[in-house]
């Protein structure tokens, strides 16, 4: 057999509380990695994947530290490593791949200069060599022209090409072993899987030694070897992807896969009224000046139509970039549409925040992706949820504490974290106190933006759950903005998809369980990784998506038409697509008839 090439024995971490006592963080684990797989840690916010994954790199966050154990790589020890032995090792034998790359990039440098950077320092090689070392890993990596991206900056590229471009800093030196710490978290479906694709080929090609921290059970199926699965800092079980995927032994790891399969909820109540709640009439929107024919300089919305009753949720989807965050900001008026109409209960609303009414931004309220950003730091959870309460329905003193009692306990967080600041919180708690904000306003509507996306799986089904409850037992609907299909498709009374700004399929979640659909919604679809080993094949097999961008924003075209793999030559590139309603009950933006579609997602499913 072949020696271990990482094993950790007995890795114990404690860390120092508020109060001057000691936590066990991380408990007792042990696990080895041979040379050239890939281990997955896998669990819970706060479960102490990422804290054992720093320790391989003899890092502890502050105010922890490693009490008991062993780290070895190879036949090196790395908890007896000095501070110029652990600078020596780091970017050198042991790399880190974090789940911003947007925030690991200097912006005022290219990025040739930072991929190479780890090679220069170490003085592993020379500039030109490191050069065409990056080249050739660009190429390896799917990266787009690779002889003249690193020319580029890094607010030139997208989020799914950042990433890459971090994987090949980490792999620059050649490392023995590579951490990818939650590297796809943030990114799209579609982009998601050109990064698997090539962080997986890479990885493998180079036989480089992995670990993969991750919440997310149908991305580590398509990366790792085996599995370690951790909850409050311990070892629950550990086995080879097929064996914790088909056969988990442990109630915890079955907890997680069941939680990765969101379960429909039931619709709402029956609405007391025939008016719809939210209606939006040929809504364009975007940025700078807004030209005689009511179009902006730089159009990201273009003549969207829909309706939301009271208690329903619509489901809004799309790749980054699609407008569903504009969407949302025009809704909320934080962006006055260029053209068209948004009416709330009947009644027309202003175009922007300077015409609206106290009581009209009561009835609208959003709640943010990045909590983080949304809550203030230097307040504590009483007083975050005090001032709407105040703001809004004029409460304060032992009434306003009461209400944030209330609060607390809808949104299924203990009375005691009122005196708590965000700081302290997890993630899932974090993102219950932000939806606890928006609900001390009383609204009528919630925009929820991307808000189980940066969750792991487990927290992400009890937001999805409690939002459900929500409209169930207040009324409140709501508009559900993500990039996964399958949320959507779980939580959604009716989906709407964009793409580019237009509304390319619109119609209830029942008509998204079987072809047919638009040509794009079947890619979304397409793209959702399924916890199965060979759901992402190698080589010539492997899942092919269309080159993102090169979009025609042209009226005359279908903005789709760069990337449909159904496009009818003489047809689609000549005239904008007609809607058409499918016999679902989806109406779709496209040229093709039904018996086309689905002809086409058979002849698809054949290759």
């Amino acid at each position: 057999m072949t020696p271990a090439h990482v094993t950790v024995a007995g890795l114990t971490i404690e860390a120092q509380t508020d109060d001057g006592s000691t936590l066990v963080i991380v408990d007792d684990v042990s696990f080895s990695i041979e040379k050239g797989q890939v281990l997955a840690l896998i669990g819970e916010s706060g479960s102490g994947k990422t804290t054992i994954a720093l320790s391989l790199l003899g890092h502890v966050r502050p105010g922890a530290r490693i009490v008991g154990g062993s780290v070895r790589l190879g036949d090196q020890e790395i908890t007896a490593l000095d501070m110029a032995q652990l600078r020596s090792l780091r970017g050198n034998r042991i790399a880190y791949v974090a789940q911003s790359a947007a925030a690991a990039f200097n912006p005022s440098r290219t990025v040739m200069d930072q991929v190479i950077e780890p090679a220069l320092a170490h003085r592993i090689m020379q500039r030109p060599a490191a050069q065409a070392k990056a080249v050739a890993l660009f190429g390896a990596l799917g990266l787009p022209n690779p002889g003249k991206i690193g020319e580029r900056y890094p607010h030139q590229l997208s989020g799914g090409q950042l990433q890459r471009l971090m994987a090949a800093m980490a792999l620059i030196t050649g490392p023995e072993l590579i951490i990818f710490d939650e590297p796809t978290t943030a990114l799209d479906v579609t982009t998601q899987i050109g990064v698997l694709q090539a962080f997986r080929s890479a990885v493998r090609d180079l036989g480089t030694t992995a670990v993969y921290v991750s919440h997310d059970l149908a991305v580590v199926a398509q990366m790792a070897d085996h599995i370690v699965v951790l909850n409050k800092g311990r070892i629950r079980e550990a086995g080879t992807t097929d064996q914790i995927l088909h056969a988990p032994r442990d109630d915890y790891t079955r907890t997680l896969m069941a939680a990765a399969r969101p379960v429909p909820t039931t619709g709402p109540a029956e609405s007391d009224t025939a008016r719809p709640l939210l209606q939006v009439d040929g809504l364009t929107a975007g940025y700078g000046k807004v030209d005689a024919r009511g179009v902006p300089a730089i159009p990201v919305l273009h003549d969207l139509s829909f309706s939301l009753q009271r208690g329903e949720i619509l489901g809004v989807i799309g790749e980054s970039g699609s407008g569903k965050s504009t969407l949302a900001r025009a809704i909320a008026g934080l962006l006055p549409p260029a053209r068209g109409a948004v009416r709330l209960d009947g009644r027309t609303l202003p175009p922007g925040l300077a015409g609206r009414c106290r009581d009209q931004f009561r009835q609208i309220q959003i709640v943010f992706q990045n909590a983080d950003v949304a809550l203030n730091p230097a307040h504590s959870v009483g007083e975050i949820l005090r001032r709407p309460l105040a703001f809004y329905h004029g409460l304060r003193g032992t009434a306003a504490d009461a209400r944030v009692a209330e609060l607390l306990d809808r949104t299924r967080l203990p009375g005691t974290l009122a005196d708590r600041r965000c700081t302290d919180l997890s993630g899932g708690q974090k993102q219950r106190v932000n939806l606890a904000r928006a609900l001390a306003a009383g609204p009528d509507l919630i925009l929820c933006d991307e808000v189980t996306s940066a969750l792991d799986t487990v927290v992400g089904a009890a937001i999805l759950d409690l939002l459900a409850e929500l409209r169930q037992e207040l009324g409140i609907a709501m508009m559900f903005i993500s990039h996964d299909i399958s949320t959507v498709r779980a939580i959604c009374d009716d989906v709407m998809v964009l793409y580019a700004g237009h509304a390319v399929d619109q119609g209830p979640r029942s008509a998204y369980a079987a072809p047919p659909s638009h040509p794009y919604t079947d890619m979304l679809i397409a793209s959702v990784p399924e916890m199965r080993t060979d759901w992402l094949p190698d080589g010539a097999g492997a899942l092919a998506l269309p080159p993102i961008g090169g979009i025609d924003d042209s009226a005359a075209l279908c903005s789709f038409l760069p990337r449909c793999p159904s496009r009818i030559t003489g047809r689609c590139d000549r005239a904008f697509p007609p809607h058409r309603q499918l016999l679902s009950g989806n109406a779709i933006l496209c040229h093709l008839e039904e018996h086309e579609l689905r002809g086409s997602r058979q002849h698809a499913e054949a290759r």
